[in-house]
């Protein structure tokens, strides 16, 4: 792998650590797509460091388990804005 690609991963990582952001927010703040910040975060980082890939499994878990509900103030947020 890269070293800048390698560099990325980290920095991905321990953003979102740090932060406890969503994909989305993360490929926006690193300027990449989603699909690369998911790709780094889950197959890159394992190949890296096992332990850092924990934690971060353990993040994008509750991400996925929580998304019915941001959907569901997104769409509430939408239909209030357009009143």
């Amino acid at each position: 792998m890269n070293n800048l690609v390698i560099m990325r991963v980290f920095s991905e990582a321990y953003y979102m650590l740090k932060t406890q952001q969503t994909i989305r927010e993360i490929a926006k703040v690193f300027n990449v797509s989603k699909s690369t910040v998911h790709k780094d975060l889950h197959e890159r980082l394992y190949e890296c460091d096992k332990e850092l890939y924990k934690k971060i499994e353990q993040i994008m878990t509750y991400h996925k388990q929580v998304r019915h509900i941001r959907g569901g103030q997104s769409t509430k947020l939408k239909y209030l804005n357009n009143s």
